[in-house]
């Protein structure tokens, strides 16, 4: 530790590496260390509590000294120097000098890019893993091991539900099913078998019809598992259908996330909107209609989804340039400006479908993640025999 001089994330690090700035964006330097949401900057007295702990043990330079310094978002965070511009290209055909927004990683680029940065908005992110991030009116009153406190790329704060396993054991039963068609001769591609089974849910009974389906191919802290064990369980009187069997796969992709969510809704943080991104919503009204009734609330799919962190962060450059060349809001702090910004220039004209939480869905769901929770006991007797 003695030898530390710096601590950052990846995101920092190249940052730092184009501009010689020790740099990051408030989103992202709030997974390394708390951020107050009223100076939008580290926690002064959690800062003064780890250091207290740790001058009780060896004189260490104070925690500020190697933590990066926080920016928000359209706030100027160096330009590219020549140093920078011959490690991206060494031909010298980039030249110095470009503007460089405050570095963020995934989770704040991801809020950008669906336009999830005021409060009551969210997003979900679902690939290999699944998470959920939902900006908050509040401060939450209780810590709770199921959530992680973020904050957005304007310094406001974010509850996320982060859950290891997401769509991968639901890819893996569609690649079966792939195998089964080319055996019998039918020539299917992979989007065609993935989108037939995920539409065949929407014809299974609203609560999955007895089945259960766990997507633990990995350990799942929300739920308290070190190791996981993919399980399909039914009852002798369940009804065994495809259409129950993808409906059932399907829920079981969100089972953990809204045990998350479930516990942000006893909080009271509420959420008006959802905007849903991820190779599960491809395949339109299916994945993002049963998430409806899992977070029982309005979930949105656009195009710009699909483009991710990437986009995000181009957005968030383009928000400095734009609040540069206005000279608008100088030096101002807060999610507004963001938000409208998106909301009126970025998002104005985008292309998006909103679908509402269908009531028998929603009790259909219910029911499921009764029987979901209660079965974990399965999934944990699973890990520690096989």
């Amino acid at each position: 530790m003695g030898d530390v001089a710096s601590l950052t994330t990846l995101a920092g690090y190249v940052h730092r590496r184009l501009t010689g700035r020790h740099v990051l964006g408030v989103g992202d330097a709030s997974g390394m260390f708390p951020v107050d949401p009223t100076t939008r900057g580290y926690d002064r007295r959690m800062l003064d509590l780890v250091d207290e702990r740790v001058a009780e043990r060896r004189a260490l330079p104070k925690l500020a000294e190697l933590l990066p310094e926080v920016l928000v978002a359209g706030e100027e965070a160096g330009t590219l120097t020549p140093e920078g511009a011959a490690w991206l290209d060494p031909t010298g055909t980039l030249q110095p000098g470009v503007p460089l927004c405050p570095p963020e990683g995934d989770a704040g680029t991801g809020m950008v890019a669906t336009a999830s940065v005021t409060p009551r908005t969210g997003n979900v992110s679902a690939g290999t893993s699944i998470f959920a991030m939902v900006v908050l009116e509040r401060p939450l009153t209780s810590v709770h091991h199921e959530i992680d406190v973020v904050t957005t790329p304007a310094g406001d704060l974010v509850a996320m539900v982060h859950c290891n396993n997401g769509a991968s054991e639901l890819s893996a039963w569609a690649s079966l099913l792939g195998e089964l068609a080319t055996a019998l001769g039918a020539a299917a591609t992979p989007d065609d078998v993935f989108g037939a089974f995920l539409r065949a849910a929407l014809e299974g009974d609203a609560d999955g019809g007895g089945l259960l389906a766990y997507n633990y191919l990995s350990g799942e802290p929300i739920t308290g598992l070190e190791e996981g064990r993919p399980l399909v369980v039914r009852t002798p009187d369940s009804r065994l259908t495809l259409a129950n069997f993808a409906r059932t796969q399907v829920y079981g992709a969100f089972g953990t996330l809204a045990l998350g969510m479930r516990v942000l809704a006893r909080e009271g943080v509420a959420v008006d909107a959802m905007f849903a991104h991820g190779g599960m919503f491809r395949t339109a009204g299916v994945a993002q209609r049963l998430l409806a009734a899992a977070i029982d609330a309005p979930v949105t799919v656009g195009r710009t989804a699909g483009e991710g962190g990437a986009w995000g962060i181009a957005v968030l450059a383009a928000y400095l340039r734009d609040r540069t060349a206005a000279s608008a809001g100088a030096g101002a702090r807060g999610a507004a400006d963001l938000g409208a910004y998106l909301r009126e220039h970025v998002f104005a004209t985008a292309e998006l479908d909103t679908v509402e939480p269908d009531a028998s869905d929603v009790a259909g769901f219910a029911a499921y993640l009764e029987r979901y929770d209660a079965g974990l006991a399965v999934e944990r007797a699973a890990t520690a025999a096989l």
